[in-house]
């Protein structure tokens, strides 16, 4: 071995559960509390995916691919994870004659990119506010 812990695509420690595992908060964290990010959608290429299928009802794989300037199959291994957890819905169909695959964000998805913009809103804030007390 050499040292190294493979994490592959593990959350990073300080992330919070993938789903609906903790309760609704409204108004970001309590004060003691740090904000927890969503462990399914904190993974850059991931977030950037459920952002762009927030736009949208539903998108071609094609576009979403390419909105999101990533490869085939980087979107297909991060579309299995989001669909894994839930926050994912893939559609599969025909064109003519052409396969064609579809994405959209679940319901769950979308209070999850929701609540993990809050989680990074509530960070921006208590950075914003230690700094403002440590100039004072």
């Amino acid at each position: 071995m050499n040292g190294k812990a493979d994490l592959g695509d593990a959350p990073p420690p300080d992330v919070g559960p993938a789903r609906d595992e903790r309760p609704a908060q409204s108004g970001g964290a309590a004060p003691d509390e740090a904000p927890v990010l969503d462990g399914a959608i904190h993974h850059p290429t991931r977030l950037t995916l459920v952002a762009f299928l927030s736009a949208c009802d539903e998108a071609e794989f094609a576009a979403v691919r390419d909105g999101c300037r990533i490869s085939d199959s980087v979107l297909s291994k991060n579309a299995s994870a989001l669909e894994a957890a839930g926050y994912l819905h893939v559609r599969k169909g025909h064109v003519g004659k052409r396969p064609r695959t579809w994405l959209s964000l679940t319901p769950t998805g979308r209070r999850a990119l929701v609540r993990h913009l809050a989680a990074l809103q509530d960070l921006v804030d208590a950075a914003r506010g230690a700094a403002g007390s440590a100039g004072a």
